[in-house]
């Protein structure tokens, strides 16, 4: 009971309570300052972007990659000073902790292994403009739109909205949908014993009228005519070219635009699935 007692006295109470109540009191002003600083440095860098077109180049897409890109180095240093500093405010060997940890290089060297090949393989992604912010994309089995590229990852929302978090060292091949002209290819399902003049013809007005109304057309429409597709259906394709990013809205407009027209010049159009010849006569 004695000992319990001399231990008890020893601790110095109050000493502890000033220290305890002054470590706290620290790393509340830090942490208060280090969320201002932070927000100040988000909008100097922000405006510093906004009016330096000159030095990171007028594509505004890229400047959107390079600005996304700078702004995640800039978190991760931040974040490491406040660490640091909330380490030093806790008393602990900061110095002894970094030296430290060359004895456990070899160990944390292995799991960096994967860090330093995102980093390099993200960096070169970046030299070449593989591809950037708000470009489409097919990176393996993954479709969308590029939504943040990091220095380890790189994320890709799908257009059922689902975000996917691809490591920058799994990105081998890239395929851009947003460089150049994009092909809208229109497959009309027809039957065989359908007058193939009529429709061409049908589909030229069509495209005389409505072509000029559409700026997002890169070019004239490009008739091939009948043709077998992969499921075996027969169908009348017309290839038009337009914007990056416009080939599904075009698409669903002249798909519209021609079906409406053939049917209203009476011409039968079978189902997706039908490629038997039509059990009446020639339209």
């Amino acid at each position: 009971m004695t000992i319990l007692i001399k231990y008890w006295e020893s601790l110095h109470l109050e000493d502890l309570a000033v220290i305890l109540l002054s470590k706290t009191v620290s790393l509340l002003l830090l942490i208060i300052l280090f969320i201002i600083g932070k927000k100040i440095a988000g909008l100097v860098f922000e405006r510093f972007f906004e009016n330096s077109p000159k030095i990171l180049g007028q594509d505004p897409s890229r400047r959107k990659t390079l600005f996304k890109l700078l702004h995640n180095l800039m978190d991760y240093f931040l974040y490491f000073l406040l660490i640091y500093w909330i380490l030093s405010i806790l008393g602990l060997p900061v110095s002894s902790l970094l030296a430290g940890a060359g004895i456990a290089g070899l160990a944390i060297g292995l799991g960096a292994q994967g860090f330093l090949s995102d980093l390099v393989n993200g960096f070169f992604i970046l030299i070449e403009r593989q591809f950037d912010v708000g470009d489409s994309v097919t990176v393996d089995t993954v479709t969308g739109i590029v939504s943040n590229v990091g220095i380890r990852t790189t994320q890709i929302r799908d257009f059922d909205g689902t975000l996917h978090f691809i490591p920058n060292r799994e990105i081998l091949l890239v395929s851009n949908q947003s460089r150049g002209d994009m092909r809208a290819q229109i497959d009309i399902p027809i039957y065989a014993t359908t007058n193939l003049d009529r429709i061409t013809q049908i589909i030229k007005e069509v495209n005389d009228r409505e072509i000029p109304n559409c700026p997002e057309v890169t070019g004239l429409p490009n008739i091939l005519g009948p043709r077998n597709a992969i499921n075996g259906q027969f169908v009348f394709r017309v290839n038009i070219f337009v914007q990056s990013g416009e080939q599904q809205n075009i698409y669903s407009k002249f798909y519209r635009l021609y079906q409406e027209a053939l049917l209203q010049e009476g011409i039968t159009l079978p189902t997706p699935s039908a490629n038997a010849i039509m059990p009446t006569k020639k339209v």
